[in-house]
């Protein structure tokens, strides 16, 4: 009854609507960029400059704010401006043909885009579904039970960064999506709450602070469960110990082109507080209004404006990955958009045997640029929402699963170039070099990518050690030249069951059989290695 009303509502309103187009309005220049560069910390934040200094990245003018004497100009033509770009640096607004001419005579502005990409009328596509569907079902090493996370974890191989002291401590995710309610008072995540680790909050699409709300949709409680969730001796995220940044740029209600806006507008704040990844599970191809949208000649990383976005954050240091999309068994099968970008890291979904999920969208670009880049769980994968676990399907959920696999990784090395990581994501992925449209170039393997790195590294030169025999039946031992200070032995869900200090080997002939994980503490370095107890 609501779609049908819906419908009605909409064919009332038609020829008003086909008279009037959203509109983005490019201004020619930012006047007052000097005083920016003069004095940064007046757009930035310090760790926004860090970040920036730290990578080699240089301040440019799309960095200094948006002449706000322009919006008032727009404003005084009669225009409502709610949402505008400095990257892009420009305004949105909707517009007739006739004043779209008056704004192109204007002095301060240079062009006029439109969003719409078809004039004409075109049937209406069905959208794909890019929403989960569900069903209950300091260098500190953090010791977890994993619990139903084990898998997704072990499966892009992030424990090795676990156990080596990295779970994201230190490194900052914003989640940019459609809504975190219950974040504020689900036990899921209270270890968040009481950590601190929930740095700031905004609603980009109602202009408040209003994200924990229960009448929108909690698909980004469920993203950021992935990532930051914890239930004792449930569930754990791929990186606990993140900063978060939680953005709402999605209302999951219907599909408008101003999402878009939205989206760049929360990675532009992002940027500005410094942080260091977004995680995107949202993606854009058909809107409400077919002239806005897409076809697949459009996901060629530069045509949609959330993907050029995409990119200007990716330069600006900021990893970013966004989901592919769930569109794999519908007419439209391909990824949408941003993912499409080259330098955005576009993530496909996989299920506990390894095999594509269905459901996960096709590659490449229409560059022929290989898409997805990478995959993790997005079949069953386990989340956690409010106070309770949840199995989650979706490239929305392998996406944050990702994510946190980067923030592990940013952790163990802050400084080292993007777009190395993004190659050597791909050339440590299951499939490499070869590759499938739909699974990219495989499945992610953050251990392998932390060990080459490591080993490769002028900073730690890695010892030569053995362990054995493996598999182990009573007593596992070490071989190696250097000191060990101790031995620490995890079971599969990443408990710690037995300690030694300073000796080299470790009884476990009271261990079941199964598959465990040693953690060797030497001098200035910490290993891991896999064995099998008998």
């Amino acid at each position: 009854m609501k779609k049908l009303l819906l419908f009605c509502l909409l064919a009332g309103y038609s020829v008003a609507h086909a008279q009037t187009e959203l509109v983005f309005v490019y201004f020619t220049d930012k006047p007052n960029k000097a005083a920016f560069f003069a004095n940064p910390l007046s757009e930035l934040s310090q760790k926004s400059l860090n970040r920036r200094t730290s990578l080699g990245i240089a301040l440019n003018d799309q960095d200094a704010p948006i002449e706000q004497s322009y919006i008032q100009n727009l404003q005084n033509l009669g225009f409502t401006v709610t949402d505008y770009s400095k990257w892009l640096n420009g305004a949105a607004v909707n517009a007739t043909p006739a004043q779209i001419t008056i704004l192109q005579g204007q002095p301060y502005v240079s062009s006029v885009g439109r969003f719409a990409r078809n004039t004409s009328s075109v049937p209406k596509m069905a959208a794909q579904n890019k929403w989960n569907s569900s069903s209950d079902t300091q260098k500190e090493l953090t010791t977890f039970n994993y619990g139903s996370g084990s898998a997704q974890i072990d499966q892009i191989n992030v424990r090795p960064l676990h156990l080596a002291g990295f779970t994201g401590t230190g490194v900052s995710i914003a989640v940019i999506d459609a809504g975190f309610p219950n974040v504020n008072t689900g036990s899921a995540f209270e270890r968040m709450r009481n950590n601190n680790q929930i740095k700031a909050v905004y609603d980009f699409v109602t202009k408040t602070t209003n994200v924990y709300s229960t009448s929108i949709s909690n698909h980004g409680s469920a993203v950021l469960g992935a990532i930051g969730g914890y239930i004792e001796n449930t569930f754990v995220g791929s990186a606990p110990d993140a900063d978060f940044y939680l953005y709402r740029s999605e209302n999951a209600v219907g599909e408008v082109p101003e999402e878009e806006l939205y989206w760049i507008e929360a990675a532009e704040e992002a940027d500005r507080k410094g942080v260091d990844i977004i995680t995107a599970s949202l993606g854009y191809n058909v809107y409400d209004d077919p002239r806005y949208s897409y076809t697949y000649a459009d996901m060629n990383g530069t045509t949609s404006f959330i993907a050029r976005a995409a990119e200007i954050a990716a330069d600006k240091g900021i990893f970013v990955l966004a989901a592919a999309g769930n569109a794999g068994q519908q007419p439209w099968h391909y990824l949408m958009t941003p993912s499409d970008n080259p330098k955005v890291f576009s993530i496909g979904a996989v299920d506990a045997t390894g095999n594509s999920s269905t459901f996960s969208s096709f590659g490449p670009n229409a560059l022929g640029i290989v898409k997805p880049d990478g995959s993790a769980r997005g079949t069953a994968a386990a989340t956690v929402n409010n106070s309770t676990l949840t199995a989650v399907n979706g490239t929305s959920i392998a996406t944050p699963i990702a994510a946190g696999g980067v923030a592990c990784f940013l952790q163990a090395f802050p400084t080292m170039n993007r777009e190395q990581i993004r190659t050597k994501l791909r050339q440590t992925a299951s499939l490499y070099p070869n590759h499938t449209d739909q699974m990219g170039y495989g499945i992610l393997n953050f251990g392998s990518m932390y060990n080459q790195v490591l080993n490769t590294s002028e900073i730690v030169k890695k010892e030569k050690f053995a362990i054995f025999p493996n598999p182990v039946k009573n007593i596992l031992n070490v071989a190696s030249e250097s000191e060990v200070i101790s031995l620490e032995a995890y079971d599969n869900l990443g408990k710690l069951i037995r300690k030694n200090k300073g000796q080299k080997s470790i009884p476990v002939e009271d261990f079941p059989k199964g598959t465990y994980y040693l953690k060797i503490q030497m001098k200035d370095q910490v290993f891991y290695e896999k064995f099998l107890k008998e």
